[in-house]
Parts: structure tokens; sequence; C-alpha cells
């Protein structure tokens, strides 16, 4: 079962990651866009998220939770592994609670006009989220590497 749950937690992760590469390959080419393109960025950043990176978070989220009941009976945990837990999470958490409702309100805003500040305002916002949380991906996978090596 430990096998699956692996399995899973790769997957996810990849998803996750992937997902958030190509968005942020997206967003970082859609600034050269003119304004109008801009909603169609948005568009495509939020299909990325909730398609794809959403179901990642999740998958890694729930099979890192069932692969640390074991490792949280076997006695103390590796500093790695809470390090990997710890940067997961609070990822994870930007993007579920920051990221994805950033890009639904910017969905519903359009880039030209009177709103283009407040459209200006929640995209860098966005981007930082999504900046700060790639960061602790990376970091939460090099820990992940490191306690199993």
């Amino acid at each position: 079962m430990t096998t699956i749950w692996h399995l899973a937690h790769i997957a996810g992760f990849t998803m996750w990651v992937g997902g958030g590469l190509g968005a942020m390959f997206a967003g970082i080419r859609g600034r050269q866009e003119d304004r109008p393109a801009q909603a169609i960025i948005v568009r495509l950043l939020t299909a990325i998220h909730r398609l794809v990176m959403l179901p990642g978070i999740l998958l890694t989220l729930a099979s890192g939770v069932a692969l640390s009941i074991p490792a949280a009976r076997a006695g103390a945990p590796s500093s790695w592994l809470m390090l990997m837990q710890l940067a997961g999470v609070l990822a994870g958490i930007l993007v579920l609670f920051v990221s994805i409702p950033s890009l639904a309100r910017l969905t519903r805003i359009p880039p030209t006009g009177d709103s283009a500040p407040r459209f200006d305002s929640l995209r860098r916002r966005q981007s930082r989220a999504g900046m700060i949380a790639g960061m602790l991906g990376l970091l939460a996978l090099i820990a992940g590497v490191l306690h199993k090596y």
C-alpha cells in the first residue's frame, strides 16, 4: 500500500509543479501581450490552476498525510521530512487560498478601462503568491530528496 501512496504522491507533485511551471511561463509571456489579450491569459491561468494544479495539490496533500502516519509512529521524523511537509503545506495553502481565488476574481475584471488598476493589483498579488509557492515547492522537493538519501 505504501508503494501506491508514493506513486500518488509523486504523480500529484508532478501535476502540481508541472502546472505551476506552465502557469509561470504563460504568465511571463502574457505580460508582453496587449491589454485585451490579458483576459485570455488569465482564463488560461485559471484553467491550469483548476484542472491541473488543484487535483495535484489535493492528491499530494492526501498521500502525504497517508505517508506521514507511519513515519510519525516510527519515532522522531527527520528534519528533512519535517521541512518537506512544512514547505509543501505552506505552498498548498498559498495556491488554494491566494492564487486560485485571485484568479477567479481576475476572470471577472476587465483588464482595460477604469478597472485596470484593480486588475494589475490582483495580477501582482497572484504572481507573488505563485512565486513564493513555487519556491516552497522546490524547497519541499529538495528536502524530500535529502530525506530519502
